[in-house]
């Protein structure tokens, strides 16, 4: 199962109360203030880690609890600190604040339809940052610091601060230099396995990706470059048909398009579905569909993808278009070249 976008509820701890007392001791009367202060509460961390792949841990544990700050105690001893929570999360992850304060009135403002508003707080890509998502409550001050020339005998102690809560969104958004963007049974998986290390479910049947899947290449001067096949694209994907915004989210941090398609036109004609494709980039995103683009013209090993070539070449004269075959693997080396070149700049 992949999870790339899920509602959880975060909680830090709360600070712990100061403590008012008196020290009392044999042979050392009036012995004066000796309450501690209290621990602070623990808080609520999201760490990017590379070991990770998606939000899947949050489904099962959609809740973030941090522990309590321990109240002070005599002889000035400070209370124990609430245990923080840190959470870790993939890179490209993306974080909400909602306007719920519970999950029960998040469901509510969903049913109602009142809807839910929400504020992006973070944006996590780095492996290794760290983003506080709950800040935990501060502990207070025992009555051993309130003790003046004039009251030797302070009652006074502080109470420790509430944390923050709340109900967040996370969002993953894959990080690639490259998103292939097609029909299903275009090739894209092929191409992916082809040209990088990944390993995508390959099949003689129609079937489409349901997952994005990143593959990582180098090229001959020793760079890399992370390569993502996005699952496929259907007509209104931009109104969320078909997989509709878990396919578009994914390719939103890709800095140049690959529209893969099928050119014997078993299923869809190749002019139309370059037609189609842009025409749900742009109706998603303007500016994903100002990007960079190529064309890859697959399974240039039919000799019906031979005459679909050149009414291609004529209807987007501006494109560039690499024919290229991922099954035989013809045309690969001249299209990582051209995939390099446009990456360098």
């Amino acid at each position: 199962m992949f999870v790339d976008n899920i509602r959880i509820f975060a909680k830090a701890g709360k600070g712990g109360n100061g403590l008012a007392s008196f020290r009392r001791e044999k042979f050392v009367p009036r012995g004066g203030p000796d309450g501690g202060d209290g621990g602070d509460g623990g808080s609520v961390v999201l760490e990017v880690s590379t070991g990770v792949n998606d939000l899947r841990a949050f489904f099962y544990d959609p809740k973030l609890i941090a522990t309590d700050g321990m109240p002070g105690m005599h002889a000035r001893k400070h209370g124990r600190d609430g245990r923080s929570v840190t959470a870790k999360v993939p890179p490209g992850t993306i974080v909400y604040r909602s306007n719920a304060a519970t999950m029960q009135e998040a469901t509510w403002l969903e049913r109602e339809g009142d809807g839910i508003e929400v504020e992006q707080v973070a944006d996590l890509t780095q492996p290794g940052d760290r983003f506080v998502l709950c800040q935990g409550g501060k502990g207070g001050r025992g009555n051993w610091h309130f003790r003046t020339a004039t009251d030797q005998a302070p009652l006074k102690f502080e109470m420790g601060t509430e944390a923050e809560s709340g109900v967040f969104f996370l969002e993953l958004r894959r990080i690639a230099d490259a998103g292939l963007v097609g029909y299903p049974n275009a090739g894209k998986s092929t191409l992916l396995s082809a040209i990088s290390n990944a390993t995508p479910k390959i099949a003689a049947y129609p079937f489409t990706t349901l997952q994005p899947i990143v593959g990582t290449l180098e090229f001959p001067d020793f760079s890399r470059a992370v390569v993502a096949d996005i699952p496929g694209i259907i007509d209104g994907a931009s109104q969320n048909r078909g997989l509709g915004h878990e396919f578009l989210r994914h390719i939103m941090r890709c800095r140049i398009l690959l529209f893969v398609v099928d050119m014997t036109g078993l299923e869809h004609d190749p002019i139309e579905a370059i037609q189609s494709l842009r025409k749900e980039i742009k109706l998603y995103s303007e500016e994903l569909a100002e990007r960079p683009w190529l064309i890859i013209a697959n399974k240039m090993d039919d000799s019906t993808a031979l005459e679909n070539l050149p009414p291609l070449r004529q209807r987007f004269p501006k494109a560039e278009i690499i024919p290229i075959s991922a099954q035989t693997r013809q045309g690969i080396p001249e299209f990582l070249e051209k995939l390099h070149e446009h990456l360098r700049k």
